[in-house]
């Protein structure tokens, strides 16, 4: 099928219903025929302006919540990123042509992000259904049935925007014991024998969408080694945080005892296929060897570990690469590579919430870390872990946790 060039513009006018795009501080940008129609609003009476300042709460009822709620469900939606579908609202509407006069009206609203390329949620989408007539023309021509239809269905409006209330607090709750649990698996700043190191761990900004991600840093047997490994469970919330813990301690342990990074995933891969919750999550290892100026590593399904190299040369650590964690029905030896450095240098190893961006490709993120670390080329761990932090992650938070380790070499 050749190529069809589409008029978005045309879209959004035939949209059936009525939708509008606001900023995140509720601003209206645009509003389809279908709104200012229904609304009985010109452009020029919306588009500009504060969504409050065009449609009031009424205030001959002071007990009306439906604005309120309105606002509370697009706030929500810039912080998390998640759409909401709100209960059946009541907000009447003053008429434009009979000011101080406010006509009843009844609403089915949702609210949905849209992102820009750094993952933040640069406009929201507010859709609106008027029902208005629909519970009207229930009450038949006396209309007590339709005000009795009217009470009942704001009550039920109501407890269902309360239920839904509940249950946001209940996953706050979650995500609050689930980063408690997640902190005390992962190991804190830490010196690993003679070298420096600096780790970070950011929790994503949705509700739920975090524990997933570990790091760990550990001394090797024989010789001046350590082990640094990064991973990436596929889930969230206490589930993730369990699966971590798990995945994390037996790396450890196999890292101390392994010939290399490839053995040690090797037998990870082989102890997550008996773990409920480890399907598909990735991990990558490293093996320091300080004396010989080696780093041998391998990688499980993971974005590359960069080198910053003494001369600012930035090397991403990706000829050594493999599908995640029980991937495979029979597993298979992974590969595993070498490559060498010279004082001086830094290893950099993260998960995706770092580098990945909705809509982008990865490359466009690792060419920004890249960049990132070029530009702080002789920072001390602590200084670049935050440096790369402040310049990569979208200033509300990526929608991904992210962990970071910084080891100088």
């Amino acid at each position: 099928m050749k190529d069809v060039a589409i008029d978005y513009r045309a879209v959004f006018e035939g949209l059936p219903g009525m939708v509008a795009l606001l900023t995140p501080e509720l601003v209206y940008v645009d509003a389809n025929e279908d709104f200012l129609r229904l609304s009985r609003r010109k452009r020029e009476q919306v588009v500009g302006r504060y969504i409050f300042d065009v449609f009031p709460e009424n205030p001959d009822i002071p007990a009306s919540k439906g604005m309120h709620n309105v606002q509370t469900s697009m706030r929500r939606v810039v912080a998390t990123g998640q759409r909401d579908t709100m209960a059946l609202q009541r907000y009447d509407v003053e008429a434009p042509e009979r000011p101080g006069q406010w006509e009843e009206r009844y609403w089915s609203p949702v609210n949905a992000p849209v992102f820009g390329p750094d993952g933040t949620v640069v406009l929201v989408v507010h859709r609106v259904e008027d029902v208005t007539e629909l519970i009207r023309a229930r009450g038949g021509p006396s209309g007590s049935r339709a005000r009795v239809l009217e009470a009942e269905l704001y009550t039920r409006g109501r407890e269902l925007q309360e239920v839904n209330d509940r249950l946001r607090q209940a996953h706050a709750r979650e995500r609050e014991v689930a980063l408690a649990l997640q902190e005390a698996m992962l190991p804190g700043r830490r010196q690993v024998g003679d070298q420096r190191a600096a780790v970070r761990y950011r929790p994503a900004v949705g509700a739920l969408n975090v524990c997933g991600d570990w790091y760990d840093l550990v001394d090797l047997v024989g010789g001046n080694r350590i082990g640094v490994s990064v991973g990436d469970v596929v889930g969230h919330g206490l589930g993730a945080a369990g699966v971590m813990g798990q995945l994390r301690s037996a790396l450890t342990a196999t890292s101390r005892v392994a010939e290399g990074p490839a053995q040690a995933l090797d037998v990870l891969s082989r102890y997550a296929h008996v773990v409920d919750g480890a399907e598909s999550a990735t991990a990558v290892a490293t093996f320091i060897d300080f004396d010989a100026h080696t780093i041998t590593y391998s990688s499980a399904g993971h974005p590359p570990p960069a080198l910053l190299h003494a001369d600012g040369r930035v090397e991403f650590l990706d000829r050594a690469t493999d599908p995640p964690l029980d991937a495979r029905p029979d597993p298979a030896p992974r590969p595993e590579a070498r490559t060498t450095f010279t004082e001086g240098a830094t290893l950099v190893l993260y998960t995706d919430g770092l580098i990945e961006r909705r809509r982008e490709d990865i490359d466009t993120g690792l060419t920004r870390l890249a960049d990132s670390l070029g530009r702080h080329l002789g920072a001390d761990p602590e200084t670049l872990a935050d440096a790369v932090l402040l310049e990569l992650l979208p200033p509300g938070g990526a929608t991904d946790d992210t962990a970071l380790i910084v080891v100088r070499l």
